[in-house]
């Protein structure tokens, strides 16, 4: 069984996120490719889609969002994710138990003893009037008919479990501030999601399985469920194995892929590129060593924001604004050579330009007469 080492599988990582070249596909399409974008922090996914997009326009996602085509929803992980409408009301129902467990897991003692299914009913039919809100108002809205437990964690239960719901525009906008407004999925999107199947088929956690690899492989089974947040997938894998190929990693993980998917020589060249915190490339992994070092792995679930140099993590970044200037602030995690902190700079000032400009629809290359770049030693 071919071996493949930790650059060859941060080659084909770097050609199914699109982070080698940016891809002309539509917006749309390419959140789907990717099997969502993690957005609990709702402004992060435009410096995603930004890397990874050529000509990225903040209105094109304003306008899936909006035209309810993506969905911001909890999914994967029980994190808000960035997803299709398709993809939600497929996949939801899947995820449901997961949900669930994981909400339980949380809040453990504080939800001990509840009736699940009970709650479930009290929250639905309050949010039966069709009138969006928030968490709050949600748990004042159960008013009488709440269970004896802490605001916090019913809420919790209700709107990242029990009740599968879409978070509203203005939320996630470009530009836009706004609090989590829910609404159940069926009522946003129109239609519920997707049962599962009476028959104990699984064609959803045959879906994940392949549009996982279609966007993270090679990768082992540790990583789907590192990504998902799904145990109970080995079934899905055998339903659809006799479609995948194998591989080794150098520790002796078998990794599966589909067999048309890029694998890039191991020796092609990587552009910087600037990823956004919670990043799903660097976070999809259960191995995170095809993108950034053991030493660092924190950084990636601590919401730091990761600029690639070669194809791995190098350095973190963050931006300073005042109405007077703008620093994009750039702090290695190992000595830069000159070619890379010049690759660097050139990237962190179109990125400056983007995220500064009043209109990069208009205007996409920006004024970057007002940008600092600053290299820390």
């Amino acid at each position: 069984m071919t071996v493949l080492g930790t650059r060859a599988l941060n080659r084909a990582t770097l050609a199914r996120q699109f982070l080698l070249d940016r891809t002309t596909a539509p917006v749309l399409d390419v959140i789907a490719h990717l099997g969502g974008v993690q957005a609990q922090e709702p402004q992060e996914p435009f410096t995603g889609l930004w890397s990874r997009v050529r000509d990225f326009r903040p209105a094109d996602l304003d306008a899936l969002l909006t035209g309810r085509r993506a969905v911001r929803t909890h999914l994967m992980r029980r994190t808000v994710h960035l997803v299709t409408a398709d993809d939600a009301l497929a996949w939801r129902s899947r995820h449901d138990a997961m949900l669930r467990q994981r909400a339980l897991a949380a809040y453990r003692a504080e939800l001990a003893g509840l009736d699940m299914e009970e709650v479930a009913a009290a929250g639905r039919a309050v949010m039966a009037d069709g009138r969006p809100r928030t968490m709050a108002e949600l748990v004042d809205a159960l008013a009488d008919r709440r269970p004896a437990a802490p605001r916090r964690a019913l809420g919790e239960l209700l709107v990242a479990a029990l009740i599968p719901m879409a978070q509203l525009p203005p939320r996630g906008l470009w530009r836009t501030r706004a609090g989590v407004r829910n609404l159940p999925l069926a009522a946003w999107l129109g239609q519920d999601p997707d049962p599962l199947p009476a028959d104990g088929s699984d064609p959803a956690g045959c879906a994940l399985v392949r549009r996982y690899l279609a966007a993270y492989g090679p990768a082992a089974s540790a990583d789907l469920r590192a990504w998902c947040g799904l145990a109970g997938l080995p079934a899905a894998i055998r339903a659809v194995r006799e479609e995948l190929v194998s591989f080794r990693d150098e520790r002796g993980r078998e990794l599966l892929d589909l067999p048309d998917a890029p694998r890039p020589d191991p020796d092609t060249p990587a552009p910087v590129r600037f990823l956004p915190a919670f990043d799903n490339a660097i976070l999809g992994y259960h191995d995170r060593t095809r993108i950034i070092d053991d030493a660092h792995r924190g950084l990636s679930v601590a919401g730091d924001r990761a600029v690639l140099v070669d194809g791995r993590v190098s350095a973190t970044w963050t931006l300073e604004t005042t109405p007077l200037d703008t620093t994009l602030r750039i702090t290695p995690l190992r000595p830069l050579s000159r070619r890379e902190r010049a690759g660097i700079t050139d990237e962190a000032r179109s990125l400056a330009a983007f995220l500064t400009c009043p209109d990069p629809a208009a205007d996409p290359g920006g004024d970057t007469d007002r940008t600092t770049v600053r290299i820390e030693d």
